[in-house]
């Protein structure tokens, strides 16, 4: 299922999210968004479009794509959707196929569709420990190997893999750590591999993000998911806007020496150990530079929740 929606009327100097980019930073310029209709997938594409790109998101559910790509064009930037199931090979073929038709260049990647659910190894299935590694693995490679092999070997590009913070292992939620670690040296192996067509493979590896992924997860992790901030050395959790803003960093031409590197967007909670006393904390403000930023309802004080 495709829907293509592009603006029509001229740009306007200043988008409503408040990025830290100028704003023709993408002009003229494709950029695939896998996982785009929620969460962090959704907030970078409403950045990628604020910025000058015509942001294709991928996802498998329409209803969402549809919404973020109606959201994108009412703040006045370009977008269109491609439903597709990232795990299938010959649909992934396919959907980029049709990209590069209908745009000529896909000029950067942001790899970020995934997910996964709460669950001790004990009690993953062989069912769910392949569903998970599918999507957060087989999935992202499916995806940047068919947009190198259509486009980005002929004309270069740039792919922003996404990982988490699973360098401690991922108690709970094993089979994603496992998808994720084997993410990260896809990234690094595609930057050696792919680096003579003038592609660079990087990665980012979020922490504890304000997300709605976290209203997914049942009422009996609510109390964990709020003390989430007593564990990270800078006191808080951090927005989706401070991951996609360095996600839209490693497809600038600033870092454009910089490729097989992941960078841990995580407020320090992946470093030290549990023996060193974090202190009380001071001085540490977010950065939210989406006016839709969605806060998840686990997060919201008790009197306003809606």
């Amino acid at each position: 299922m495709d829907m293509r929606v592009k603006n029509k009327k001229a740009r306007e100097p200043h988008m409503s999210y408040d990025s830290i980019y100028k704003p023709t930073l993408f002009q003229g310029q494709t950029i695939m968004v896998t996982g785009g209709g929620s969460g962090i997938g959704r907030c970078t594409a409403h950045e990628l479009a604020a910025l000058g790109a015509h942001v294709v998101l991928v996802g498998r559910k329409w209803e969402k794509l549809e919404a973020t790509t109606a959201e994108i064009v009412a703040d006045g930037g370009s977008a269109s959707w491609k439903a597709a199931d990232i795990r299938e090979e010959e649909v992934v073929k396919a959907m980029v196929a049709e990209v590069l038709a209908e745009h000529g260049q896909i000029h950067h990647l942001v790899n970020n569709a995934g997910g996964q659910y709460p669950a001790p190894l004990v009690s993953i299935n062989q069912k769910g420990f392949e569903t998970v590694v599918r999507t957060n693995l087989v999935g992202g490679f499916l995806v940047a190997r068919e947009v190198f092999t259509q486009c980005m070997s002929k004309q270069g590009g740039s792919i922003v893999n996404m990982l988490a913070d699973m360098w401690g292992g991922m108690p709970g939620m094993g089979h994603s750590g496992t998808a994720r670690a084997g993410m990260e040296n896809f990234t690094k192996t595609a930057a050696v591999e792919w680096g003579h067509a003038g592609v660079r493979v990087n990665a980012v590896a979020p922490g504890w993000i304000a997300s709605s992924g976290m209203d997914t997860y049942p009422d009996s992790m609510k109390t964990m998911i709020r003390s989430l901030k007593d564990h990270v050395p800078l006191q808080r959790i951090g927005t989706e806007s401070e991951v996609a803003s360095a996600i839209v960093f490693l497809l600038t031409p600033g870092a454009n020496f910089i490729s097989g590197n992941t960078i841990r967007i995580d407020g320090a909670a992946s470093q030290g150990s549990r023996a060193w006393s974090l202190g009380k904390a001071k001085n540490s403000e977010s950065y939210n530079g989406f006016h839709r930023a969605y806060v998840p309802d686990v997060l919201k004080p008790a009197d306003n929740k809606e």
